[in-house]
């Protein structure tokens, strides 16, 4: 097939493009330029460029250089206006909301996916590959895409593509959806990759220090937009009696313990975030504990949007183990969502991907929880 592969100068990406060609495909690569690291934002208190390990120049010529070793055409891609547009800005604008925002889902489905697959379809590509941990079958019966979990479960990415539509999945190929990561590395080495022992990329990759308050606060000043800045205010118990005074709501996350500058008898946890009121509200763990939530922007893949409850297996963070939970669709792609447990810091902000089994049949944002212990 003729495929364009989407290559961000790692490991992964530089593997999946080496399996392919060995495989004998027709192949061009593609990295995406998506934020300019030397811009006065992701700098230091010096002003020096912070170290990045995604999306930097430096990728882009590992990328490149990958795709002279395995001899196929290579292409950059600018796409700063949109990725400012599209992933930074709704970033800064959902912290300054009280929510905890997770731009790596935007970013692969409204950007990445998005701008690849139109490209390749203009180049008369078939496919776009990328070197996620997931998988992607065609279910003859409904003639729906289908996306499931990769098989090393340590290294799986299916949480990070549950926005993908069903015309992305169709063209999206997941090369090392079968695969290990120490596989993984063994496939670059063997065909003497220079990446193949690049260290991976951990933080969100515009805020390389993972000081997300301090970019916050250098990108608003870099906006002008001072008029935006975080302003000190009141840090609150469950009773409303302020015990506390903070420096702008973006400094703080629900369940988030370390750093709050509270004295107290008993350890104190960020419960929610009232953006309208300027204040955050702290209490005891199991105030952090509540059954239920709301979801905007519900994508359901494996199905229409269901008219009954469907029992599923629903993780509120990357990190969270799934629970079982009872999924209601509402209108405007909207779903309520009812553990049998209560869960900990379910947060408005981060994602939520539903799972049966190995299968992700829809995600969506949250944007409410139940709140209180039950």
């Amino acid at each position: 097939m003729k495929i364009a592969v989407a290559m961000s100068g790692g490991v992964d990406s530089s593997a999946a493009a080496a399996i392919l060609k060995k495989q004998g495909h027709d192949l061009v690569g593609f990295s995406m330029q998506l934020w300019n690291q030397r811009r006065g934002i992701s700098v230091d208190e010096n002003g020096d460029p912070l170290p990045s390990r995604c999306c930097s120049l430096d990728d882009v010529y590992d990328a490149r250089r990958v795709a002279e070793e395995l001899g196929f055409p290579f292409y950059v891609l600018n796409l700063e206006r949109e990725f400012e547009r599209d992933v930074v800005q709704p970033f800064v604008a959902s912290y300054l909301k009280g929510e905890t925002p997770i731009p790596c889902v935007s970013c692969n489905s409204h950007l990445k996916f998005a701008s690849l697959v139109a490209l390749a379809a203009s180049l008369g590509r078939e496919k776009v590959a990328t070197g996620h941990y997931a998988r992607v079958e065609l279910d003859q019966s409904t003639h729906r895409y289908r996306l499931f979990r990769g098989r090393d479960l340590q290294k799986d990415q299916s949480y990070f593509l549950w926005e993908l539509t069903q015309d992305q999945l169709a063209r999206s190929m997941f090369p090392l959806g079968e695969m290990s990561k120490p596989k993984v590395r063994e496939v670059a080495r063997e065909h003497q990759l220079a990446v193949a022992e690049k260290a991976e990329s951990q933080e969100i990759c515009f805020v390389s220090d993972g000081n997300y308050a301090g970019f916050i606060d250098r990108y608003l000043e870099a906006e002008d937009a001072r008029d935006r800045q975080p302003r000190r205010g009141d840090i609150v118990d469950t009773h409303g009696g302020v015990v506390g005074q903070h420096t702008g709501i973006h400094r703080y996350t629900i369940g988030q313990r370390r750093g709050i500058g509270i004295a107290n008898e008993r350890p104190l946890y960020v419960l929610s975030i009232d953006a309208q009121e300027n204040r955050v509200v702290v209490g005891g763990q199991d105030k952090l504990l509540s059954r239920e939530f709301t979801a905007a922007g519900v994508n359901w893949i494996a199905c229409d949007s269901p008219a009954t409850p469907v029992r599923a297996h629903v993780r509120v963070r990357y990190r969270h183990a799934e629970a079982p939970a009872t999924i209601t669709a509402l209108e405007n792609y909207r779903a309520h969502v009812v553990f049998d447990e209560p869960q900990r810091a379910i947060t408005p902000g981060q994602a939520t991907v539903f799972y049966r089994e190995a299968e992700v049949i829809g995600g969506g944002w949250i944007v409410t929880n139940g709140g209180g212990s039950e």
